[in-house]
């Protein structure tokens, strides 16, 4: 079981990171299992498709950044301190990146929107879902800061899609400019956004 366990996992990897320096549409099963070290048939032992891959990838990438939004905007924190960290921890995530292969990656999900999304309907709703999961996770935040005076705006839900795309946009400039730097202004355009007191 371990050996399989260890097989999938490299192939998920191999995945990601492919995904993440090239796309997914010019990826093939072939490339993918070569850069995993496994042999082709083990791609299909546990995917039926490259498009399953895809949301296998999109899924394992979603839980671990879920966790750490979690955390940080679950945080005891005071409720627009929060929001900024989760800036914070998105730039320094994306410096990291870019030091240890010198480009800025981007968003895997904004990345894949952008490609996929009149391609693979399967994709495209998981993609839907993700995104609609962080507003409710923003959504939250953006609440309680109205509670307590901090921020005015009629509709939390809006507000909080609309920081979301503030920080998905920003990430893609990132990205463009291969500049982390682009990250900058986040949390200025965020107070703004909301009314900030």
């Amino acid at each position: 079981m371990g050996r399989t366990s260890d097989a999938k996992e490299k192939i998920l990897g191999a995945a990601r990171s492919l995904i993440e320096q090239r796309g997914y549409s010019a990826l093939g099963v072939a490339e993918i299992c070569k850069a995993a070290g496994v042999p082709k048939g083990s791609f299909y032992y546990f995917f039926e498709s490259k498009e399953s891959l895809a949301l296998a990838v999109v899924d394992e990438h979603w839980a671990a950044q879920r966790s750490d939004w979690a955390r940080v905007l679950g945080s005891d924190a005071e409720p627009l301190e929060r929001l900024r960290e989760l800036f914070v921890e998105t730039e320094a995530g994306q410096r990291a990146v870019q030091e240890g292969c010198g480009t800025v990656s981007g968003c895997l999900f904004g990345n894949l929107t952008l490609e996929l999304s009149n391609q693979t309907e399967a994709v495209r709703a998981r993609l839907q879902e993700i995104f609609e999961a962080q507003v409710d996770m923003v959504e939250a935040v953006v609440a309680q800061a109205r509670e307590r005076g901090e921020v005015r705006v009629a509709d939390t839900r809006e507000a909080a899609r609309a920081v979301v795309a503030q920080l998905e946009g920003q990430v893609m400039f990132a990205k463009l400019y291969n500049s982390p730097q682009r990250l900058g202004p986040l949390w200025a355009n965020c107070r703004a956004l909301l009314g900030a007191s």
